[in-house]
């Protein structure tokens, strides 16, 4: 069985016991709840009012950061430069149960 969940504007396809990294929660560790879009279950598929009670447990396992990202801008004849960066912040999340209502 799998869900497809949201969190931070993105969708995410998980199973029991996987770990994905999520847009950064605001909690460091502890339990969460996201509601799930789309459940499948072997051949069915449970979308929209029917997935009302519908639950994806997970529990939050800490914070990592992405990739270093460097980007250069720069405007010709007007010695204009300017060098910046940027590490995006994640949650990491385990997913510890799926439930049907």
């Amino acid at each position: 069985m799998y869900a497809v969940i949201s969190s931070g504007g993105k969708q995410y396809r998980v199973a029991e016991g996987d770990q994905v990294a999520v847009e950064l929660l605001g909690q460091t560790e502890g339990e969460v709840a996201f509601a799930p879009l789309l459940l499948v279950d072997g051949d069915t598929a449970v979308v929209g009012s029917d997935l009302a009670g519908a639950t994806v447990s997970a529990r939050v396992l800490g914070e990592a950061k992405g990739p270093k990202i460097t980007g250069f801008t720069y405007k010709p004849k007007a010695r204009g430069r300017r060098r910046w960066g940027h590490r995006q912040r994640y949650s990491m999340v385990e997913i510890t149960a799926i439930t049907k209502a």
